[in-house]
């Protein structure tokens, strides 16, 4: 068994969103993730999804495109990203979910040896937009459902922590946050974030630091392919 991970799908089947406004990579982009993903994901696998999955502003216009995820290999595993309007109470957004799609919000998901927790995460202080009280709370907040996350499974008695949040999780693309500060104190071993599609991400941490292996998978930056994480 493999956990997998893709971030920001972008999904719109109920209401057609055209992506490749956003560049040309971005043309017939769900074609390509169903081809990469049928190619390498087999039944016993998990991928984890962080964030920006469907365009859908409500429960109802998101069925579709989750019936559609449901559809391809493996389990599914939800982090909420920023444009994931459609997400609403977690009690409500389980009940919605079709068999075999999963969704994490102030908990842990099992699968193998690994523990799976995370949050939608928020901009750092010091980061270009971050300001006033508004994003402070948000920040905190985020802050907060991470480590109620990482405490469930702690008190379950899980000790290989894999961690996925959709914004990035460091202080102006490569310093350290309240973010990086929990993922290393509960010794998280994998961290996967995406949410940025500009040639900013070029800018962004990768690699191991503090005992955290950072990783990026957002689509566009992975050639809409599920990026192998490990073996459970």
């Amino acid at each position: 068994m493999t956990i997998w991970a893709l971030a920001d799908l972008h999904l719109s089947h109920d209401q057609p969103k055209p992506m490749d406004i956003f560049g040309k990579a971005w043309e017939d982009h769900v074609e390509k993730i169903a081809f990469n993903w049928r190619r390498l994901v087999r039944e016993d696998d998990l991928v984890i999804v962080p964030g920006d999955i469907s365009w859908a502003m409500d429960l109802a216009g998101a069925r579709a495109d989750l019936n559609w995820l449901a559809a391809l290999p493996g389990g599914k595993l939800l982090v909420r990203g920023n444009h994931d309007y459609w997400w609403s109470s977690i009690s409500k957004v389980r009940a919605a979910l079709p068999p075999g799609v999963a969704a994490l919000q102030n908990d842990h998901f099992v699968f193998g040896d690994w523990a799976i927790c995370g949050t939608r995460g928020w901009l750092c202080p010091g980061d270009e937009g971050f300001g006033g009280e508004h994003d402070q709370k948000i920040y905190r907040r985020e802050l907060g459902r991470l480590q109620l996350s990482l405490e469930s499974a702690v008190k379950a008695k899980q000790s290989r922590l894999i961690a996925a949040l959709h914004y990035p999780p460091f202080e102006r693309w490569t310093g350290p946050s309240g973010f990086t500060e929990l993922l290393e104190s509960y010794g998280v071993k994998h961290c996967l974030y995406g949410h940025i599609h500009d040639p900013s991400r070029e800018r962004v941490f990768q690699g191991e630091r503090g005992g955290v292996c950072y990783r990026f998978v957002a689509s566009d930056g992975v050639d809409f392919t599920p990026v192998a994480v490990v073996k459970a």
